[in-house]
């Protein structure tokens, strides 16, 4: 670890807000969410099966580098950032449930795997884990300002449900975007581990989330024709055209989080979310609209 002098930059946000995760999914909810698109349906899905070991390990690694961070400011983000992983994993968690129940048992298989290999990456060391975590929070930062200037494209006539799940885990991802490079920089600092970070995080994940995919779409009989194929390769590479930019500036030794200006819709989302009475159930997204604005009333979004 290196000696480093590290100084705390204010965010984009005020504060790390950790909230309630209250989406009561459907029994019977259809696996195939989005209509007539099994394929992207099933790329969001095998992304899911990740989050119930990714987040827990993220978690652990942060916790590890509690006794290595004086600043409080950093501290506090660093709770908060524990908090919301800690609920969005829960709800993914009966999410993935609920997918194995309606028709995917095999995705089980794809649990174990990562279960295995999240144990293997807890045992690196703990620069390894804090550079990994860095890396792939810079992929969901891609991934929310693609969910959210897409909404519309991606999620049309989609799940309200399963919808409005993915784009508040994104809009969090957003809030909580500067701590996992904060707790690297002040761990460490040096730019190549970091740089393998990138590549180690965001490879890591989307592999596991496309073996997942594949497994459901194999399951369904859908790998076979060449039309098929090229729906798999069309959702992969609007994922990669999207997301692929954000990656490659993270790669720049002077990259910084703080650098990319958050969506409108996400700090719309945030205050109309403030102003929600106290234990009101948060209202859904119309996937019908047109223009899938923030759910809260007399909210504006672009």
């Amino acid at each position: 670890m290196s000696k480093r002098p590290y100084q705390y930059e204010k965010k984009q946000v005020a504060e790390i807000v950790v909230r309630p995760f209250t989406f009561e999914f459907q029994d019977d909810l259809a696996p195939h969410w989005i209509p007539g698109n099994p394929f992207r349906s099933h790329l969001f899905n095998g992304m899911s099966l990740t989050m119930p070991y990714l987040e827990p390990y993220l978690i652990r690694s942060t916790q590890k580098a509690m006794a290595y961070v004086q600043d409080p400011a950093l501290l506090a983000d660093m709770r908060g950032f524990n908090g919301q992983e800690a609920r969005h994993y829960q709800c993914h968690r009966r999410l993935n449930d609920l997918l194995k129940a309606n028709g995917y048992p095999e995705f089980a298989a794809v649990e174990a795997r990562l279960r295995r290999s999240y144990d293997r990456l807890s045992c690196m060391s703990l620069r390894t884990q804090l550079a990994y975590n860095a890396g792939f929070e810079c992929m969901t930062n891609g991934f929310t300002h693609w969910l959210i200037h897409k909404r519309v494209a991606l999620f049309k006539d989609a799940s309200p449900q399963v919808t409005s799940f993915w784009l508040m885990h994104m809009v969090e991802e957003i809030e909580h975007k500067t701590v996992a490079f904060d707790v690297y920089m002040a761990y460490s600092g040096q730019y190549w581990p970091r740089a393998l970070g990138v590549l180690h995080g965001s490879c890591h994940v989307i592999g596991y989330g496309l073996v997942g995919m594949l497994t459901a779409l194999k399951k369904d009989g859908l790998l076979r024709a060449p039309r098929n194929i090229g729906a798999v390769f069309r959702e992969i590479l609007a994922m990669i055209f999207n997301v692929g930019p954000y990656l490659l500036r993270a790669l720049l030794p002077w990259h910084n989080p703080r650098s990319e200006d958050d969506p409108k819709w996400m700090h719309d989302w945030i205050a109309g979310h403030a102003a929600l009475p106290t234990g009101e159930r948060l209202p859904l997204l119309d996937t019908h609209n047109p223009d899938m604005p923030v759910p809260f009333p007399e909210s504006s979004s672009r």
